[in-house]
């Protein structure tokens, strides 16, 4: 039996985005964002609310990079997400994260996040919160990559938010193989 909960904010998996800029004096600052996601080939879609200080950097700059938060960094994560950068303009030294300049865009890439976006501005909608960003480069840590240079989920450990309970978790083992376990049903004829 199923039961109607309403109109819910919530969807499985959620990721757990760590948005990073400079502010106009090169300052870094990062946030923690749920509501985003791939939009369309090469491009992300976030819901920001114009008065995040990070919303103003983007803005001003025209970048932004865009992490994956991991369990390894869940508590400077958590962090960047709890504390303002228009109240404490040095919340990523007091998270313990460091900075290093993308080569790609005018935006900080946080050393210690191992999958990050590069990107530029496409649009900012400030009455639906709405920033779109064109992908100009993924920039990933080798300890998380396989043999082929793909991205290996165990070494990664990425979160995913759980937005009904507030709760982080961390995604599990592979359960299928995608384009390929349904042929049992296909071949079934």
């Amino acid at each position: 039996m199923k039961k109607n909960l309403g109109a819910k904010t919530a969807l499985y998996p959620m990721p757990v985005l760590i948005i990073a800029t400079y502010d106009k004096d090169g300052i870094p600052d990062a946030m923690n964002a749920a509501w985003g996601g791939i939009s369309d080939t090469n491009e992300i879609g976030i819901c920001l609310s114009k008065e995040h200080k990070t919303v103003a950097n983007i803005l001003e700059k025209k970048a932004f990079t865009v992490s994956v938060a991991d369990v390894e960094n869940l508590i400077a994560c958590d962090y960047v997400g709890i504390v303002s950068a228009n109240d404490v303009n040095d919340k990523i030294e007091r998270s313990g994260f460091h900075c290093t300049k993308s080569e790609f865009v005018d935006a900080p890439l946080i050393d210690e996040l191992k999958f990050t976006l590069e990107c530029e501005l496409i649009s900012y909608d400030e009455k639906t919160s709405h920033l779109h960003g064109k992908i100009i480069n993924l920039c990933v840590d080798t300890a998380i990559l396989d043999e082929n240079d793909n991205v290996d989920l165990q070494k990664f450990k990425p979160i995913t938010y759980d937005p009904i309970n507030h709760n982080y978790i961390e995604l599990g083992p592979v359960a299928g193989k995608a384009f390929a376990s349904g042929l049992v049903l296909k071949n079934k004829n």
